[in-house]
């Protein structure tokens, strides 16, 4: 008889790919996908916690299991990631949630398999959050969902200890894998037909520092070496470690899309100063600088945080001229979440709920309108799009450009993972319309 398994990711891409290796962990063991969460016999929480929404969501829909857990005694319910590594939120979990099956943190997604086996054998709940980090498992082989893009973790953890961050401490220091390593995951993806690889990392810019291994753009330069067509993607890359070696290697590699996530977070420097950030305004505008003199077309996207502590009325107007100056193509706008553990969550001077949301709506609107008017410029255009997916509600397939760039486009064929020359006739915000040459 078939067994089933649901996952429910929440945060970023990071934990859509571990989401991946859980999925793997879970086919491993016989289990099989499926869409509906009251259809399965192990559902697994993948959670996050660097934002409050993200956190109050997992509770309230592990809150909801409790019926159908009721009426399925034998349902196996997992609850993993960032916010069960957080100190004492394991306990807590398992107070409010005693029907949980198994609760693990970031350290030993790996040892799932073990857990679920446990449970199964013994009947009781398996409750083990790791505080030390460990070695790099290479063993787990993801059950990858999103073809024709494929993500790489290169490093996992993080150094920098930005003070509203809680990633260090419930993701431990920065570990890079083995350059070697990454290169043969690489080489096998795009055998098997993989055309976009994202490497991902908290930092990728300090990737195996301290190490005798080869550099980042080094290894940038050798994946982009491999034979076959696919592009080559990056994040998130911190701007004090953005180097010039880093421009010129986007720049003589066609692989690597010219598209950079940069994360500026603030236009203040007594904000970034705050946030520990270990860089300027002007340090930024002088990476941004690099960039745009070996690879001019590159489009920029970032981060914006507003409402951190003590920010003024002057230094988000800061921010909105920095964006303004920089002419991002995007960014991932934020009001400042309170993270209990973190440096910026003990700080005086936190700001009124009614002032974050007045500036995030004019932040948003001010990014909103440089998206849309460098969507215009793409009329009349004819770009290369990599296909991603097919939209049932709209009849149209849809893929992006390599600066990031969504388009949408009837076929008549079936043409996922292809890359195919689309000629735009209308922009509507952050999305195009075309037809295929």
């Amino acid at each position: 008889m078939t067994k089933f398994y649901h996952i429910t990711t929440y945060g970023c891409q990071m934990n859509v790919h571990e989401s991946e290796k859980i999925a793997g962990i879970l086919a491993e063991l016989g289990y099989e996908s499926c869409e509906n969460i009251e259809d399965a016999d192990i559902a697994v929480f993948n959670t996050c916690c660097i934002r409050e929404n993200a956190e109050n969501h997992a509770f309230g829909n592990i809150g909801m299991l409790k019926k159908l857990k009721k009426n399925k005694r034998d349902m196996i319910i997992a609850v993993g990631g960032c916010l069960t590594q957080q100190i004492g939120k394991a306990e807590t979990l398992h107070d409010m949630f005693p029907y949980v099956d198994i609760i693990f943190g970031t350290h030993n997604l790996g040892k799932l398999k073990d857990y679920i086996l446990k449970k199964r054998t013994q009947k009781k709940a398996v409750i083990e959050v790791l505080e030390s980090e460990g070695e790099i498992c290479e063993d787990n082989k993801p059950l990858r969902t999103s073809y024709p893009n494929a993500w790489i973790n290169i490093t996992y953890g993080c150094n920098n200890f930005c003070s509203y961050c809680i990633v260090p401490y419930v993701r431990g220091r920065e570990r890079s894998r083995r350059s070697e390593n990454i290169i043969k995951e690489a080489e096998e993806l795009i055998s098997l037909g993989y055309k976009e690889i994202t490497l991902l990392g908290q930092n990728v810019n300090s990737y195996a520092n301290g190490t005798d291994d080869i550099s980042f753009p080094e290894l940038l330069k050798r994946i982009a070496s491999i034979e076959g067509k696919f592009r080559l993607r990056f994040m998130t890359s911190h701007p004090k470690d953005f180097s010039e070696e880093l421009a010129k290697v986007i720049a003589e590699n066609p692989k690597i899309c010219h598209s950079v996530h940069l994360p500026v977070q603030s236009g203040s420097n007594s904000v970034l100063k705050a946030m520990n950030r270990k860089y300027t305004v002007e340090d930024y505008l002088k990476k941004v600088d690099i960039l745009k003199k070996y690879v001019p077309d590159c489009t920029l996207t970032t981060d914006l945080i507003v409402g951190f502590p003590n920010e003024s009325d002057q230094d988000f107007e800061d921010t909105k001229k920095l964006v303004e100056k920089v002419g991002f193509s995007s960014a991932f706008t934020y009001v400042y979440s309170k993270r209990n553990g973190t440096v910026a969550a003990k700080m005086e001077g936190q700001i009124p709920e009614e002032v974050s949301k007045k500036r995030i709506m004019s932040l948003i609107e001010l990014v909103n309108s440089l998206t849309r008017q460098q969507s215009k410029e793409y009329v009349g255009k004819t770009v290369e799009v990599l296909c991603e997916d097919y939209d049932k509600k709209r009849g149209l397939y849809l893929g992006r450009d390599e600066y990031g760039r969504m388009a949408y486009f009837k076929s008549e064929q079936d043409v996922l993972g292809e890359f195919l020359l689309v000629k735009v006739t209308d922009a509507n915000g952050i999305s195009l319309t075309g037809d295929i040459v």
